[in-house]
């Protein structure tokens, strides 16, 4: 970890979380207009567990011979800490049952304007030779989702 009088300066001003600490701290039972020292202390507390979990993570991928970091680095790294291991483990599920409930509500209906060229169309990345997972899925496709649930599951656990 950081040597303390280190971080201090490292975020001044800075607030990452301001809004989901604000209505964290109310619902835990504080004033709905908590003191500004309160949620810039629980910011820097916030922000420093992100940055130094994402480091070992890192340093878990690079041990492993890998410059990408996986969803598996961010588990080994809080592996030691079985709440936030279950909170993670649950978090992720959630994210995957919501992914395939939106795969059965997917309709083109009131997409004017995607057809072919246009401004915004978003396009599905097929990896180098069309390489597929165990489910089936793009390999490229899997660590792009992997990547969005990682950054949802450190803001939920930071919470």
């Amino acid at each position: 970890m950081t040597e303390p009088r280190a971080r201090a300066a490292r975020h001044k001003g800075q607030l990452n979380f301001e809004k989901e600490l604000r209505g964290l701290l109310y619902a835990h039972g504080d004033d709905p207009d908590p003191l500004p020292e309160t949620v810039r202390v629980l910011d820097e507390i916030t922000t420093d567990f992100v940055i130094e979990t994402c480091h070992a993570a890192s340093r878990h991928a690079t041990l492993n011979n890998r410059q990408k970091v996986k969803l598996e680095d961010f588990k080994f790294v809080v592996s030691k800490d079985e709440r936030l291991l279950g909170r993670m483990t649950e978090l992720i599920g959630m994210e995957k049952e919501l992914k395939e409930a939106r795969k059965g509500f997917n309709t083109d209906e009131g997409k004017i304007g995607l057809e072919r060229g246009a401004v915004g169309k978003k396009r599905k990345r097929v990896s180098k030779g069309g390489e597929k997972g165990e489910d089936g899925e793009d390999v490229e496709d899997a660590e792009d989702a992997d990547d969005d649930m990682v950054h949802d599951v450190l803001v939920a656990a930071a919470g």
